[in-house]
């Protein structure tokens, strides 16, 4: 079996090759950040995304993901290196399910995090990501917010808004375990520390947070902190990230991990762009509605 450093050299000469660029979440395996053009979090993907002049992107994250990228840049082929790679909360809610609700709350804005299907963001008025959901909301002139799908995310926006937020069920199986007792104990160990908790998670872990951050907010903080240690309350693989963005400061994590993500290797990164395999494809009415929902976001600043 080949090892890391085998695999990083041909995939590097592939993407030369073929013209591919590699956009690689946050939470994905240290290794793959070795072949990436760009390492961040949703937003910043979504951007990136849009503005390639590379022919073929392949997204190393979960299917929601790779289909953003699909929906911003219809002429490139996009590419997940497995289609195993999904998000258990994208799938927790559907449009037909979504439309309901809309008809429930006729005057509500349906906001739909990227955390979503094609089809779901193609009956939305507007998406967004954990880094901009406030100023998502807020900028809307609906006194009513339906917010889907996670009820985390919801609760951590209405702490900043007056609108009403009609919060879906869904959630992050990764955020939802952490427990405020964790924190609580872990700020005994550590008491130097500063808790970094992801929007995602449970609100009783926000309120035990010093700072509520996206992941990519995560590295800005740290690097700003006069602080030297961290507790960091989001998937595990971040603090792989936040070692070589901040190699001077201490990162220490819960450990909870998203099997999903995880699902991406350099095998089959190295095999779906050499076969140019697992292209998302997607119908193209529901394409550009979503696209609707996602330029609307990206406007915003």
């Amino acid at each position: 079996m080949e090892n890391n450093k085998e695999f990083i050299e041909k995939i590097n000469r592939l993407k030369k090759e073929k013209d591919a660029v590699i956009l690689v979440h946050n939470y994905q395996r240290p290794e793959i950040y070795n072949i990436a053009d760009f390492i961040g979090d949703s937003l910043e993907l979504s951007r990136k995304a849009a503005e390639t002049d590379a022919k073929i992107i392949v997204f190393c994250g979960v299917d929601f993901m790779a289909e953003s990228a699909k929906i911003l840049n219809p002429k490139k082929k996009v590419l997940l290196p497995t289609f195993e790679a999904k998000c258990p909360m994208a799938a927790m809610v559907n449009a037909d399910e979504l439309e309901k609700m809309r008809k429930k709350y006729p005057k509500a804005a349906v906001v739909s995090y990227i955390n979503t299907t094609a089809e779901v963001k193609a009956v939305s008025d507007i998406c967004c990501t954990s880094s901009n959901a406030v100023k998502v909301v807020n900028s809307l002139s609906e006194k009513e917010i339906i917010f889907v799908p996670d009820k985390n995310l919801a609760d951590y926006v209405s702490r900043f808004t007056k609108k009403k937020i009609i919060p879906w069920k869904g959630f992050c199986y990764v955020h939802s375990r952490f427990m405020p007792e964790q924190v609580k104990e872990a700020k005994k160990l550590h008491e130097d520390a500063i808790v970094l908790a992801h929007p995602e998670c449970p609100s009783e872990v926000i309120d035990k947070a010093d700072a509520v951050c996206s992941t990519s907010g995560m590295i800005d903080f740290a690097r700003k902190s006069d602080s030297r240690k961290f507790i960091i309350c989001t998937e595990a693989g971040m603090i792989e990230r936040l070692k070589t963005e901040v190699p001077s400061k201490e990162f220490l994590t819960l450990g909870t991990i998203c099997i999903q993500q995880k699902k991406n290797n350099l095998q089959n990164v190295y095999d779906c762009l050499k076969n140019e395999t697992n292209e998302i494809a997607l119908d193209e009415n529901v394409r550009i509605k979503a696209k609707e929902a996602l330029d609307r976001m990206l406007k915003i600043k």
